[in-house]
C-alpha cells in the first residue's frame, strides 16, 4: 500500500507562481498541493470546506489579509499545520516578527527545487527548517530549555536597548522612546553587539529569549 502524501496548501497572491509551484511540489514523491490560495481570506474561507493541509507555504506581502496576520490565524485555529513562509522579503524585521509567530520555516523564492524539497522534508521531520539567515541552530533555540548567560555584563540601559530591539520598532522610533539621540542608540547597537558577539537583530533577539529579556 502506497504511502498517503503528504498534504500541502499554497498560499500566494500571484497566480503564475502559485500555478508554477504546484507543479514542482506535485512532482515530488512524497508531497501533494490539495488547493491553493491567493491571500489570508480566502484560505481562512476554504480551510473550513477543503482538505486540511500539513504544511502551508505561506507569502508574506498580500493583499486584504498578509502573511503575518495569516500565519496568526493559523497558529492560533490550526497549530499542529506547519507553517514555510516563502518570500521575497529578506528584512530582520520581516523575519523577526515571523519568529516571533513561530512559524516552522522562512526561505526565498528564488529557493532551488532541490532546496524547496529539503525544506519540506525537514519541516516535516524535524518540524523546521531555515536557511543562512535564521539557521537551524537559532529556530531550535526557541524551542529549547533557555538557560541564561551570565557572562556578559549589560548596563541596565543596554538591557532595555535589546529589549525594545525585540520589538518591531525602527532605531528612530527607539531613540525616541529612550529620549536620546540616534547617535547614542547607534553606540548601544555597536557596544551590545560586540559584547554579545552577533551581527543582527535576529541573533540579538534569540539572546534576549535565552536569557529571559524577552519573551514571545
Amino acid at each position: 500500500m502506497a504511502k498517503e502524501k503528504t498534504k500541502v496548501v499554497l498560499v500566494d497572491d500571484h497566480t503564475l507562481f502559485r500555478k508554477g509551484m504546484t507543479e514542482l511540489i506535485n512532482n515530488f514523491d512524497n508531497y501533494t498541493v490539495v488547493w491553493e490560495a491567493s491571500n489570508g481570506k480566502e484560505f481562512i474561507k476554504s480551510i473550513s470546506i477543503c482538505p486540511t493541509p500539513e504544511i502551508v507555504l505561506l507569502d508574506v506581502a498580500m493583499p486584504e489579509m498578509d502573511g503575518f496576520e495569516t500565519a496568526a490565524w493559523i497558529k492560533l485555529k490550526y497549530p499542529n499545520i506547519k507553517i514555510l513562509i516563502l518570500s521575497m522579503l529578506d528584512s530582520e524585521e520581516t523575519i523577526i516578527k515571523m519568529l516571533k509567530i513561530k512559524v516552522n520555516g522562512y526561505i526565498l523564492k528564488d529557493i532551488e527545487p532541490n532546496e524547496l524539497k529539503i525544506a519540506l522534508d525537514d519541516t516535516m521531520q524535524k518540524g523546521f527548517y531555515y536557511t543562512d539567515l535564521v539557521s537551524g541552530t537559532m529556530a531550535k533555540s526557541i524551542n529549547v530549555e533557555l538557560i541564561p548567560d551570565t557572562s556578559i555584563s549589560l548596563s541596565d540601559r543596554e538591557i532595555e536597548f535589546i529589549r525594545l530591539c525585540c520589538t518591531d520598532y525602527t532605531y528612530k522610533e527607539i531613540s525616541d522612546l529612550l529620549r536620546v539621540s540616534l547617535r547614542t542608540v547607534d553606540g548601544y547597537r555597536e557596544s551590545v553587539f560586540t559584547k554579545l558577539k552577533i551581527k543582527s537583530r535576529i541573533s540579538l533577539l534569540l539572546y534576549a529569549m535565552k536569557n529571559n529579556y524577552f519573551k514571545l
